[in-house]
């Protein structure tokens, strides 16, 4: 597989400086996710409860880091990186999924991009002994459908050294996918800090950015990193080619594996009748239903200042069964807003990536290996 990389015309930060965090969020409208979306009327959830954990999270000492690149703007610059947290990533998964508690009990809590908003998933609480309440004014869409919105009560959660106490929290899920996971720590947690993912060396890290505008963040490289700007008023949806066509992307954590929106790859002339197309097997999501998905080759793939040659891509019906029926009406129309590619778990596995939520940029560098891998897989008949 051939990668170009195009240069990046950026300069680059001398020294970064990690600090001891002292507190606030950056506030910002949320969207549909992807993946899993929540809709809810005239309810306003308990929110911000990450900022009350900022004391306990804050790193314990300043450190620097030496970067390659324009010495003056260096000189210049106030920009500071505060690390809030760094989390290890289980070894023995693939998605990002580190280690928790609820009510003293040990979990696993999957970082999940692709979630608008945090979940218990409704298998983990029989197993938790948490009692489930009837969600009546909220409605969970995600990969399968639509799936039975309920909430509980937890009196102690625990990520890192980060704790909430009495939290309520939305139950969802229609399989249980036979893991440790308990949480999906949603984009409401997620969007208020700038998040590393090192997968490769096992990490994902949180920060506070100060005074950083216009300042490239991938301090890890004195090479060019790939850059992306972030949609305003979405999670991180972002732009991508495949054979030269831009398509929206939604980089969703939460998912094993990239998927391209069967429609949008019929665009590029794309079927799973089409020649060299093979079955991907069989795919679910927190809905009911479970859908078929195709490996499919394509000329090129793009994001940033990286092209990957012949990718194999998969496909599946993304969004097919997120509907919803307006009152009055029997047909049932699609959500609006639904991504044409996810971009998942398998693209952070091959790529160093910094979501920059105060800058609405994301900085990536490939790590190695191969970015989107296509094992052939039975479909849900066979």
């Amino acid at each position: 597989m051939e990668r170009q990389r195009r240069a990046a015309h950026c300069s680059h930060l001398r020294r970064v400086e990690f600090l001891p965090d002292r507190g606030g969020a950056r506030p910002g409208s949320r969207g549909y996710a992807g993946r899993t979306g929540i809709q809810r009327r005239g309810i306003t959830l308990p929110a911000g409860w990450l900022m009350k954990t900022y004391g306990s999270l804050a790193a314990s000492a300043a450190i620097g880091l030496a970067l390659a690149g324009n010495a003056a703007a260096a000189e210049t610059s106030k920009c500071k990186l505060a690390r809030i947290a760094e989390w290890s990533v289980g070894t023995q998964y693939y998605r990002p999924i580190v280690d928790g508690e609820i009510n003293g009990r040990k979990i696993g809590i999957l970082l999940d991009t692709g979630a608008q908003m945090s979940l218990v998933r409704r298998s983990a609480t029989t197993k938790l002994g948490l009692t489930r309440y009837e969600a009546k004014d909220y409605r969970a869409f995600g990969g399968g459908g639509e799936t039975q919105a309920e909430y509980v009560h937890i009196d102690e959660f625990r990520i890192g050294q980060a704790v909430r106490k009495n939290w309520r929290v939305l139950v969802a899920g229609e399989h249980d996918f036979g893991d440790e996971i308990a949480i999906l720590l949603g984009d409401d947690f997620l969007h208020q800090v700038d998040i590393e993912f090192d997968l490769a060396h096992n990490a994902v890290r949180l920060y506070e950015t100060r005074d950083c505008e216009g300042v490239p963040l991938a301090y890890w490289t004195t090479e060019p990193a790939g850059v992306v700007p972030i949609e305003a008023g979405a999670e991180v949806r972002l732009t991508v080619a495949i054979n030269g066509k831009p398509f929206r992307a939604h980089l969703d954590s939460g998912a094993s594996a990239s998927v391209l929106a069967m429609p949008d790859a019929a665009q590029l002339g794309v079927t799973p009748d089409t020649a060299g197309v093979i079955a991907g097997g069989c795919t679910n999501g927190l809905g009911r239903k479970r859908v078929d998905s195709w490996i499919a080759p394509f000329e090129s793939f793009a994001i940033g200042n990286e092209i990957i040659r012949d990718p194999k891509l998969r496909l599946a019906p993304v969004g097919e069964h997120t509907t919803d029926t307006e009152t009055g009406s029997r047909l049932p129309s699609q959500l609006a807003g639904l991504p044409q590619m996810l971009l998942g778990a398998d693209f952070l596995r091959a790529h160093r990536v910094l979501i920059a939520h105060s800058q609405r940029k994301m900085y990536f560098t490939y790590a190695g290996g191969t970015v989107f891998p296509s094992a052939p897989s039975k479909g849900c008949n066979d």
